[in-house]
């Protein structure tokens, strides 16, 4: 969907294509866009198929550069958040083209950022400055990369929280889901951190010194980002690292249990595969109910047998992660107390 737009008074305008006032600068706002539309604005202003290409293509990273027709292409990587999506955020390519008195944004997504300046959420937007224009969006990308970065966290933390509980492999993809937008977070944040390193000495667009600190205190609120980002990230991979063991450590528990197990019923199977056909089986001139009795006390036998040896398992496990939360000075005092308590005994006998 190609929207035109133009500035009174420091509020965007929307207004019809015939409708142009050709004095004013124009902001194409160019979303969603569609294969007609894209041919539409290269056949107009002359756009080269490539960089058309570039803007459509997700894994684009900043850049800027000139045209052959006269124009500069500026390509600056924004935060995008998809509910429906397998990985909820993520970063998309917004091309920005300057060209005589116009500026055109092309995106093959909706994004949060552009629309927000049609929105009039964003303050001292002057259209009439193209360069200072380029600068905004890149500040308004910073931030929503950090308030993307801070649902991120708090999604995680709540996922962490169920996991506690019981561990499911809903939580475990959401969490590979996250982990994924981060490592895309990282990538694009460093890319505008290029790009903006570059804006301070091009000379394709005329920065003036306001500009120029504007440039600045945008790339402090990068790094800031990219730390954030970092940070988020090796908690993430830390918390699977853990997680993963805790799902291997409760896997062993499980096959030690099923090993005992296993143990108990393989006295009981070797005496019924001894006894086949060609062999007597005990108890078998007996009456028809004793040799149900004796399988049933059997049965019991090893079942009150399993028990014992799972409950022993359970004690010893017990007592060891005891003794692991115990600290130094209290198993002093444990040694101690127990030593008296020898002493004791031995008065006593």
């Amino acid at each position: 969907m190609i929207t035109y737009w133009q500035q009174d008074n420091g509020q965007f305008i929307k207004t019809k294509k015939e409708k142009i006032n050709e004095s004013l600068p124009l902001w194409i706002d160019a979303r969603n866009v569609t294969r007609d539309e894209t041919t539409e604005l290269q056949n107009e202003y002359q756009i080269e198929n490539d960089h058309i290409l570039d803007i459509l293509d997700p894994d684009e990273l900043s850049r800027m550069e000139e045209g052959d027709s006269g124009y500069i292409l500026t390509i600056v990587r924004v935060p995008v958040y998809d509910p429906a999506a397998e990985t909820p955020y993520f970063a998309v390519p917004v091309g920005i083209i300057l060209k005589k008195n116009t500026i055109i944004t092309i995106c093959w997504t909706d994004s949060e950022v552009i629309k927000d300046f049609g929105a009039n959420r964003i303050r001292n937007v002057r259209l009439t400055d193209f360069p200072s224009f380029i600068v905004q969006i890149l500040n308004r990308a910073n931030l929503n990369f950090l308030r993307y970065l801070k649902e991120i966290n708090r999604r995680s933390t709540s996922i962490q929280n169920e996991m506690r509980l019981e561990i499911e492999n809903k939580e475990i993809m959401l969490m590979l889901g996250l982990e994924k937008s981060l490592v895309y977070f990282t990538t694009s944040l460093k890319s505008n951190s290029l790009l903006l390193q570059k804006m301070k000495t091009t000379r394709l667009i005329k920065f003036d010194d306001d500009d120029i600190d504007f440039v600045e205190g945008v790339a402090i609120d990068n790094k800031q980002a990219i730390e954030m980002a970092d940070t988020y990230t090796n908690i993430l991979f830390g918390v699977m690292d853990a997680y993963s063991s805790v799902i291997s450590n409760n896997l062993n528990v499980v096959m030690k249990k099923l090993a005992i197990i296993n143990l108990v019923m393989m006295a009981p199977t070797f005496v019924t595969s001894f006894f086949g056909m060609n062999y007597k089986l005990p108890f078998e001139n007996l009456p028809g109910y004793i040799p149900i009795i004796i399988a049933t006390l059997l049965c019991l036998i090893s079942v009150f047998i399993c028990t014992w040896l799972l409950n022993i398992n359970r004690e010893t496990m017990h007592t060891r992660k005891l003794a692991k939360k115990l600290t130094k000075s209290q198993k002093r005092n444990l040694k101690k107390e127990t030593k008296k308590l020898k002493k004791q005994e031995k008065k006593f006998r």
